[in-house]
């Protein structure tokens, strides 16, 4: 296993005790090697052939980093390097796990994948982004709704997703439903 994150600056710095952003800069590979604790490489490093399959987590990084979804909703640009990785392992017919946000970036790239964020309405309070289902239904995929403890498997693209953090739920079943995907990216390797 090895960690990787593009070499670019941050689009903006939150204050998370605040709630509000900041005027500092950061970039997003010290930033991600901070919570790697050191181990980690630029991805334009990152050669396909080297590995078996690759997961991306999500999060606002995802979607103001590693494309600029948070601003452009589907219209977003996806970072090169990001880019360029999807389309090495896709091209390899090796596995890709996605979740949270990060689905969209196989949404953008792929079109006509099946990717999921959870669910396409929000159902009991708990899906606030869940409008995200419409716009990749209108990038040409298909979102498949399922619980936060679950994962879709896209078995002609390799590509398995899971909602996490999309979804307000429990640690628990949130951790769950990264396992699930962990467990299918392994299956497909």
């Amino acid at each position: 296993v090895k960690i990787f994150a593009p070499n670019i600056e941050q689009r903006d710095v939150v204050n998370h005790l605040k709630g509000s952003p900041t005027e500092e800069k950061r970039n997003v590979l010290v930033e991600s090697a901070r919570l790697a604790r050191g181990n980690i490489q630029d991805l334009a490093e990152l050669k396909a052939s080297e590995f078996d399959a690759v997961i991306f987590p999500g999060g606002f990084g995802v979607a103001k980093n590693l494309c600029s979804w948070a601003v452009d909703g589907k219209d977003c640009t996806v970072n090169e390097h990001v880019n360029s990785t999807l389309q090495a392992f896709h091209s390899a017919k090796k596995p890709i796990g996605l979740c949270c946000i990060s689905p969209v970036l196989a949404a953008k790239v792929f079109p006509g994948c099946e990717v999921t964020v959870g669910q396409d309405k929000n159902v009991d309070g708990r899906f606030p982004d869940a409008e995200t289902a419409s716009a990749i239904a209108e990038l040409g995929c298909k979102h498949i709704c399922k619980n936060v403890n679950e994962s879709h498997v896209d078995k002609a693209n390799k590509i398995v997703t899971t909602c996490a953090f999309m979804c307000k739920a429990p640690l628990h079943e949130i951790f769950d439903g990264i396992g699930t995907m962990v467990q299918e990216v392994l299956k497909l390797a």
